[in-house]
């Protein structure tokens, strides 16, 4: 069955076809680095993770994207209320990405650019844009012109004319029209700069995506990604740069996710209402938060509270109680039983469900759903005391597959003496930097894992528990 997904483009249900037979180039936008992410940053990064594994199980080779903004303005501002440098700040916060994302169950990209990587690119970019008559200078800062790039509004269906009801030339800006939008900043005294033809600057937030995108993938990719909110201006802008450029067709499939509601309200900075991820994982297992994502449907708004997460963990516990339940039921058999046909056809029947709700726009509530039907099965084919092993091999299999694509971990996995010392590496690191709240959650994370650390003169020591 082909997969078929919702094209922001079109806004409608597309059968997807791939550039190349058999591989996918995906870019999604990834953070700007200058806190922690909130629980709003997760739902992409979970989503998306999510989608590329589907793909993967497919069969797809997924070339897979997304880039860390580690220079602007909100990274300079919390520089300065810190009293840090710009750079310090940003590797922190990217570090930090990673920490929550991994434990999100989110897998690294096969490439994570940063804009300070890609600055001659970016320039490069922006001059090619000023030769075509795309671009202009103007005291320094550098826009794009709008109005000349014919299609513009095609992504948000907004018309040139609809966009130009309110819009206004700010002070301090020094635009020919009120609709272009800035590709290159002057530097102002004092602030992180790059040298180029127009002087000291940095480049605007949407050029950033479009010279990475090329860089990484090419002129025109698969799919691109990321989250409701970016859909206009960011991604619109992105098109007109990269088209207006290349004279190709910047992405073929467009992908947004929905928005997050924290306790019945729109999560605003205005409302005070963020939640960052390093908190909520402190509270609750981070996997149990992964599932909470992903057993709604990506473009639907889905509501945060810790009713909802608590839901999720029994829900979540359900599930890994009935898998280790079949894997010692596996362990203890010694394949007897009756004929297997029946049940083996019951298993590619869950199979044929998940699938079918994954391809239908990557529906991962109806997936959980084809779940949990398997978990009814399996625990009526334990309550009957059977005792076939291929069944029992059968069960596994299907729940490891359909873990593997909504991201979850069902058995249980020990860690390697090798991945205990890098923590404590991690944990000593912490504690040399006075980040007790991370040295503490290693510290539980370990004991979680039945493994006892002990602070000595010597150094800290550990063992396996009892």
């Amino acid at each position: 069955m082909a997969i078929k997904l919702y094209n922001t483009l079109t806004r409608k249900k597309e059968t997807f076809k791939p550039m190349e037979e058999g591989k996918i180039k995906m870019y999604v936008c990834g953070p700007t680095v200058y806190n922690y992410i909130h629980i709003g940053n997760a739902r992409p990064a979970v989503v998306f993770d999510m989608i590329r594994r589907y793909f993967e199980y497919r069969g797809f080779d997924v070339q897979y994207v997304s880039n860390f903004t580690d220079v602007d303005d909100k990274i300079i501002k919390a520089a300065e209320e810190m009293g840090e440098d710009v750079m310090a700040i940003a590797e922190r916060f990217i570090k930090a990405y990673h920490e929550d994302t991994g434990a999100l169950g989110v897998k690294p990209a096969d490439e994570h650019p940063r804009v300070t990587d890609t600055m001659p690119e970016i320039i490069e970019f922006i001059e090619r844009l000023t030769e075509k008559g795309y671009a202009y200078e103007s005291e320094g800062d550098v826009y794009f012109r709008t109005r000349k790039f014919d299609t513009y509004g095609q992504l948000s269906h907004q018309s040139i004319d609809d966009l130009q009801v309110g819009a206004r030339i700010k002070v301090g800006e020094k635009k020919e029209d009120p609709l272009d939008f800035v590709l290159w900043k002057s530097a102002k005294p004092g602030e992180i700069s790059w040298d180029s033809p127009w002087g000291k600057g940095r480049p605007g937030w949407h050029i950033e995506c479009s010279a990475m995108v090329k860089k990484y993938l090419g002129e025109t990719i698969d799919i691109h990604a990321g989250g409701q909110d970016l859909a206009f201006p960011h991604h619109e802008n992105e098109i007109a740069q990269s088209e207006a450029l290349n004279e190709k067709k910047m992405a073929n499939y467009w992908i947004h996710n929905g928005y997050i509601n924290i306790d019945n309200e729109k999560m605003s900075k205005s409302l005070g209402n963020f939640i960052l991820v390093h908190d909520i994982i402190r509270q609750f297992d981070p996997e149990v938060v992964r599932f909470f994502i992903v057993n709604a449907h990506y473009r639907s708004p889905i509501n945060f509270s810790d009713e909802q997460l608590n839901s999720a963990k029994s829900s979540l516990e359900r599930i890994k109680t009935t898998y280790l339940n079949v894997s010692h039921r596996l362990e203890e058999t010694a394949d007897l039983g009756e004929s297997t046909d029946r049940w083996l056809e019951e298993i590619k029947n869950y199979r044929k469900q998940f699938t079918e709700a994954m391809d239908d726009d990557f529906n991962s509530a109806n997936a959980v759903a084809a779940m949990f039907d398997l978990v009814k099965t399996a625990n009526k084919y334990l309550e009957e005391k059977q005792t076939n092993k291929g069944v029992l091999k059968a069960f596994l299999a299907e729940f490891d597959d359909m873990a593997f694509v909504l991201g979850i971990r069902l058995g249980e996995e020990e860690l390697l003496d090798e991945e205990v010392e890098q923590l404590i590496e991690e944990r000593i690191e912490a504690r040399k930097n006075r980040d007790f709240a991370r040295a503490d959650e290693i510290r539980d994370q370990l004991k979680d894992q039945n493994i006892i650390l002990e602070d000595t003169p010597q150094g800290t020591r550990w063992k396996r528990g009892q």
